[in-house]
C-alpha cells in the first residue's frame, strides 16, 4: 500500500508539471504564454498534443466481445482508472482542448458506452430487452457517422432543469461527435477541439451533442467554429441532425426532438455548457448530490470519497472473465432502413 501511494504521489506530481510545461518539455516564460495566447484562436501554427498523451492510456479488455459480459477497461502507466472520472476533462485548460474518450468508432453499430453504473465505469454494449443494442442502418446512414464518445468529468445533471432547453440533464457524461477523416479506434482517448453544439431531447431530458475535432486532424487549423463546419464539409451538420431525428424510428420509436429547432449552437455557448457539466461532475463525484446510480469508484480523482487503491483497481478488473472469442455479429445489423422516407 506504501509503494501504491507513493506511486499515486509521483503521477499527481507529474499532472501538475505537465500543466506549466510546454508540449517540448520546456518551461513557459510570460512571453511564450502571451504568445501563445495570441494565437490560440487560430490553432493553426502549435502543435497542441503530444505523441505521448495519445499513449498515455490504454485499454483492457475483458469478457467475449459481442455478448453481455463483455468489458472495456481503461489503465494509464500505474494500473487500472476510470475513463468518467480518472482521466481530467482537459488536456490543455489555457487553450481549451479537452479529451474525449472514444466508445463508438465511425461506421460501425454497437452502441458502446462508459457504464455509470459499474465500479471503474469500463465501456461495455448497452442492453435493450436483454439483447446487445446495434443501432440501425436509417439510409444513406451507416451506422455512427463520426467518432462518437464523451468528454471526461461531466454530468449532465437529471437533479436541475436546463434553462436553455426546459428540461432535465440525462444522467450521462456530454457526448462528443468527432468529425476528423480518421477512424478512431474504440477506447482512444483523443484531444479535441469544439466547434459547437446541439441539443438533443431525448425522451424529455437534455442530452448535448458537442461537436468537435481531433486537434491533429488536416482539417483543425480550419475548423474554430460551427459555421466553419458547413464552410469546409458542407451538408455535414444536416446530416448529423437527421441521423439524431431519425435513428430510433426503426425501433417504433417517434422522430426525436432538440431544442432550438435544431440549430447549432457555436462554440462559446458549447464551452459554457461543457464548464458547467463539469462543475456539475465535481458535485456529483463528491457526494454532494443524489448520483441517481452513478459509480464513482476511481482511482485518482480529486473530491472524489470512493477512491480505490491500484491493487484494489486490479482486483475489480479480475473479477471480470478474461478476454475470449465471442460470436459473429448477425447480418441483420448490415440491414437498410427505409422507414423514416415515407410519406
Amino acid at each position: 500500500m506504501a509503494d501504491e501511494k507513493r506511486m499515486l504521489s509521483t503521477f499527481n506530481r507529474l499532472t501538475l508539471v505537465a500543466r506549466h510545461l510546454s508540449p517540448n518539455g520546456l518551461s513557459r516564460s510570460p512571453a511564450a504564454l502571451i504568445s501563445t495566447r495570441r494565437c490560440q484562436s487560430s490553432f493553426a501554427t502549435q502543435n497542441l498534443t503530444s505523441n505521448h498523451r495519445r499513449n498515455m492510456y490504454r485499454i483492457e479488455e475483458r469478457g467475449a466481445p459481442n455478448t453481455l459480459e463483455h468489458r472495456v477497461y481503461f489503465r494509464n502507466e500505474f494500473g487500472p482508472i476510470s475513463p468518467f472520472h480518472d482521466i481530467p476533462l482537459f488536456a490543455n485548460h489555457e487553450q481549451k482542448v479537452f479529451n474525449m474518450v472514444v466508445e463508438v468508432p465511425r461506421w460501425t453499430n454497437a452502441k458502446m458506452e462508459i457504464c455509470k453504473e459499474e465500479p471503474l465505469n469500463p465501456i461495455k454494449q448497452d442492453v435493450k430487452k436483454g439483447k446487445l443494442r446495434f443501432v440501425a442502418n436509417c439510409f444513406p446512414h451507416h451506422g455512427y457517422i463520426w467518432n462518437y464518445g464523451a468528454l471526461p468529468q461531466t454530468w449532465e445533471n437529471p437533479n436541475i432543469v436546463d434553462e436553455r432547453t426546459g428540461c432535465k440533464g440525462d444522467n450521462d457524461p456530454i457526448d462528443v461527435c468527432e468529425i476528423g477523416h480518421r477512424v478512431a479506434k474504440r477506447g482512444d482517448v483523443i484531444q479535441v477541439k469544439v466547434l459547437g453544439t446541439i441539443a438533443l431531447i431525448d425522451e424529455g431530458e437534455t442530452d448535448w451533442k458537442v461537436m468537435a475535432i481531433d486537434v491533429n486532424d488536416p482539417l483543425a487549423s480550419q475548423l474554430n467554429n460551427i459555421e466553419d463546419v458547413e464552410k469546409h464539409m458542407p451538408g455535414f451538420m444536416n446530416a448529423t441532425v437527421e441521423w439524431f431525428r431519425i435513428y430510433k424510428i426503426p425501433d417504433g420509436k417517434p422522430p426525436n426532438e432538440f431544442a432550438f429547432n435544431g440549430e447549432a449552437k457555436p462554440r462559446e455557448f458549447a464551452l459554457e455548457v461543457i464548464e458547467e457539466t463539469h462543475e456539475h461532475w465535481k458535485k456529483m463525484v463528491a457526494g454532494q448530490v443524489d448520483c441517481h446510480g452513478v459509480n464513482s469508484t476511481c482511482v485518482s480523482a480529486e473530491g472524489a470519497p470512493c477512491k480505490v487503491s491500484i491493487s484494489e483497481a486490479q482486483e475489480i478488473v479480475k473479477k471480470c472473465p478474461e478476454l475470449s472469442d465471442g460470436p459473429i455479429i448477425e447480418n441483420e445489423v448490415d440491414k437498410w432502413h427505409y422507414s423514416h422516407l415515407q410519406k
